[in-house]
């Protein structure tokens, strides 16, 4: 059978087996969709948002704990207009490979490290108190954070390979398993359930009552890294969207794709995952120069380039929002220093380009009511100052994870010509 085959079959089962969704009476604090918007406290609800993959380990008391650092960036973040963070809800144990996220909250199947759930409780509270919310993704494609290599790891598949330069090819062959695997994917079910049914230690509600929390995200960046499969991969995130679902129905769910970028470059295989009942909003992701539209050694002079493709690649997205009539949000994009370089003594012209001409995508798609929702830059760094370029246990915990530079796509607290073109963009929003 075809692949389109495929999808068609699995359209009647979708459209048979949709779980219930929040009812009309859910508490207005919840960020709810209407076709293409999204809805909150009654008003239709648009974005310009932050990652800060790593809140949970500051909220934590253990190791990488530093619960007056979260608070500082979080109220720096909220004097911005920033009040939508994208967020990891936790490591786990990392390839032998890889330079991985320490802490680990999953340092074994189904074995949580309660210091570091507590730090993820601790930050659902803080974001409360200001009025912001997250998303909240649940594993990773990547070795950084281990995801797909520690299933298939504890499943005697061996370390991953490294994802980094030469080694890409072969982490592309490793990971392609994750999906076909059962024991990897019961694995990674038994830890959803164990975390979208978690009760919060600190304020006593179970996380389907949080109005913190915007959405589950299925993954970071999940691809099947094999066009052969794309079935597979399809079913596994309408599966999980599934599960979410009759766990928690009064939070969105979305997978946390780049796109197209992450279906094998194939619009119908992206357009009918993200049209599954259970996934409430499209994502995209944008890296001009991780995918080649810019040089890594002319950057500055690349930057037109660089949102010309990404203009493309936005408008294609936002025709297959308008079909099957749900949000779009831009969850991850970055651009670099001057030259490419990570210290915070180069400057952030380039960058500052393209942010605000990410951001006025969202802000002009406000003022039309349009499809474009929201957009979370890569990412906020705020007070963490990087020792090198390489980060090492016990070193600030930037918005770059420890296998990239450090430093490299961050925004500190320092970036003054970014900070204020985040704020006029957010002030634009709220007077929209």
């Amino acid at each position: 059978m075809t692949f389109l085959g495929i999808l068609a079959f699995m359209a009647t089962i979708l459209t048979t087996n949709c779980d219930q969704q929040p009812s009309n009476d859910t508490d207005n604090a919840f960020v709810t969709t209407d076709s293409t918007h999204f809805m909150r406290n009654g008003e239709p609800y648009y974005f310009i948002g932050t990652n800060l993959w790593y809140a949970p380990i500051l909220g934590s008391t253990g190791e990488g704990g530093d619960r007056e650092r979260l608070k500082k960036e979080l109220d720096t973040l909220q004097q911005l207009g920033i009040d939508n963070l994208r967020i990891l809800v936790g490591a786990d144990a990392g390839s032998a490979n890889a330079n991985t996220v320490y802490p680990y909250l999953q340092p074994q199947p189904g074995v949580l490290n309660d210091t570091l759930l507590i730090g993820l409780d601790y930050t659902l509270a803080e974001l409360e108190k200001r009025n912001m919310t997250a998303v909240l993704y649940l594993t990773n494609s990547w070795d950084w954070s281990g995801g797909y290599g520690f299933y298939l790891r504890e499943c005697g598949y061996g370390d991953s390979p490294n994802a980094g330069g030469d080694g890409y090819g072969d982490y592309v062959n490793y990971a392609s398993r994750f999906v076909q695997e059962q024991k990897a994917l019961d694995m990674y079910y038994n830890h959803i359930q164990k975390i979208v049914s978690r009760k919060n230690s600190i304020t006593g509600r179970d996380y389907k009552d949080e109005p913190s929390i915007m959405a589950w995200q299925i993954c970071n960046e999940p691809r099947p890294f094999s066009p052969q499969n794309l079935s597979k991969f399809a079913n596994w995130l309408s599966k999980t969207a599934r599960m979410i679902k009759r766990i928690d129905s009064n939070h969105l769910v979305s997978t946390g794709s780049e796109g197209l970028y992450g279906c094998e470059s194939d619009e119908h295989a992206c357009e009918f995952i993200h049209g599954d009942p259970n996934i409430d909003y499209l994502t995209i992701h944008i890296w001009p120069l991780n995918w080649g539209w810019a040089s890594r050694t002319t950057p500055d002079s690349d930057i037109e380039k660089a949102c010309q493709n990404a203009t493309e690649y936005i408008q294609l997205h936002t025709k297959i929002s308008e079909r099957i009539k749900k949000p779009l949000v831009i969850e991850e994009f970055g651009y670099c220093r001057r030259g490419n370089s990570s210290s915070l003594e180069a400057d952030v012209q380039s960058r500052d380009k393209f942010y605000e001409f990410i951001f006025a995508n969202v802000t002009q798609s406000a003022a039309k009511n349009s499809v474009i929702a929201g957009c979370n830059f890569w990412g906020w760094a705020g007070a963490g100052r990087p020792d090198s370029t390489v980060w090492s246990r016990g070193d600030d915990f930037l918005c770059d994870p420890p296998h990239e530079p450090q430093g490299w796509y961050s925004v500190f607290d320092c970036d003054t010509t970014t900070l204020k073109l985040i704020k006029n963009n957010t002030d634009k929003l709220r007077n929209k």
